[in-house]
């Protein structure tokens, strides 16, 4: 059984790949030391590139990876690269993992958007940090995470989050308060003018295929959302 998922590929400058790893590699931070390690060979094994993971705090930071041999875990919700062979991971299980590409200039990004995340603007600080280095992100994955109909929150909570991105504003299946994630990430990249945007189709919430720390709590494993270049 394949160990990526809904994987794509865009060929440019160089070729660009992105996949999300499945529920049998555990990458978060309540992992042992050497799970997470064993997990992270695999995805090396698998791509062909060193993998970089972030210390995620569900800010809106943004790290620029040069040497993937001394980014050790930044602290940080977004990382991104122009080096080839290095693949950077957004972790999740229910909040939004979202992968950016610049296929003529060979730019990638991995943003970890949760939903203080989303309120902060991170995906559109990503957008921002790529444009300064002159790359142009054109494509985005958005990847598995809690839907609209399954994230409830307190009222004022939605007001809150409402009140920065009122895309993201929802209601439950049930008829409560409710955030969507990913409709408010895809307003901020139409915002930022990434028109090509690919959606992973998933509730993590709802398919158990996946992690979610809403429906498995502090039982949940972490996936990641994976983006790499290669000649």
């Amino acid at each position: 059984m394949p160990l990526l998922h809904h994987r794509d590929r865009i060929e440019g400058g160089l070729v660009i790949e992105v996949a999300f790893t499945d529920v049998s590699l555990s990458l978060g931070d309540a992992a042992e030391a050497e799970v997470r390690a064993e997990a992270l060979g695999r995805v090396g094994g698998l791509t062909g590139a060193t993998p970089v993971l972030m210390h995620q705090v569900h800010g809106a930071d943004v790290v620029r990876v040069d040497d993937p041999a001394e980014a050790t875990a930044p602290t940080c919700d977004a990382l991104y690269t122009s080096r080839p062979e290095v693949v950077l991971l957004a972790r999740a299980a229910d909040c939004v993992p979202v992968l950016l590409a610049d296929p003529a200039g060979g730019w990638v990004a991995a943003v970890h958007s949760g939903r203080p995340g989303l309120a902060d603007g991170v995906v559109p600080a990503t957008v921002e940090a790529l444009r300064r280095e002159g790359a142009e992100p054109s494509v985005a994955w958005i990847g598995p995470h809690v839907c609209g109909r399954c994230y409830e929150v307190p009222a004022d909570l939605q007001e809150e989050v409402a009140a920065k991105v009122p895309e993201a504003r929802s209601t439950t299946s049930w008829g409560t308060p409710a955030l969507d994630l990913g409709a408010g990430v895809r307003a901020q990249l139409a915002a930022a003018g990434v028109d090509d945007v690919r959606v992973v189709g998933v509730c993590t919430r709802e398919d158990d295929a996946w992690p979610s720390y809403r429906r498995d709590g502090t039982a949940a494993t972490r996936f990641a959302g994976a983006i790499w270049s290669h000649a």
